[in-house]
């Protein structure tokens, strides 16, 4: 599935998965799929992410913590594991932390984030 307006990939509903610690959560849910991207919906920041991506051709899951009952807890353990004050957008890729926007964007730059995507099986260039 190719990304098109308005389509960032797959936005899964965080509030069917199970109770127990945020952090926890996070790991699992960034386990499960080759690109998760935790994001707030009206985030400028988290838009960018989720079109550079789709513009390179991945599909990334996308959760919106703001649609989220327990989104507020699942962004302070985001902010935490950043050791940050600003939490979204955070990427994990074959469900390793890349990091936040700055990361992500200097992994872009630098030719590193390609061959990421492809050890995780989201790119098949």
């Amino acid at each position: 599935m190719h990304c098109q307006t308005g389509s960032w990939g797959s936005y899964v509903p965080t509030s069917t998965r199970s109770v127990g610690d945020p952090l926890e959560r996070i790991e699992r849910l960034a386990s499960e799929n080759a690109v998760v991207i935790f994001s707030i919906s009206t985030c400028c920041m988290c838009h960018a992410i989720k079109r550079l991506f789709c513009g390179m051709g991945v599909n990334p899951t996308v959760y919106e913590l703001d649609e989220d009952p327990r989104g507020k807890d699942m962004e302070r353990a985001l902010m935490r594991l950043l050791r940050s004050s600003s939490a979204v957008p955070v990427v994990f890729i074959g469900g390793k932390l890349v990091g936040a926007m700055d990361r992500v964007m200097a992994s872009h730059i630098n030719g590193t984030l390609v061959p990421l995507l492809k050890e995780a099986g989201a790119l098949w260039l």
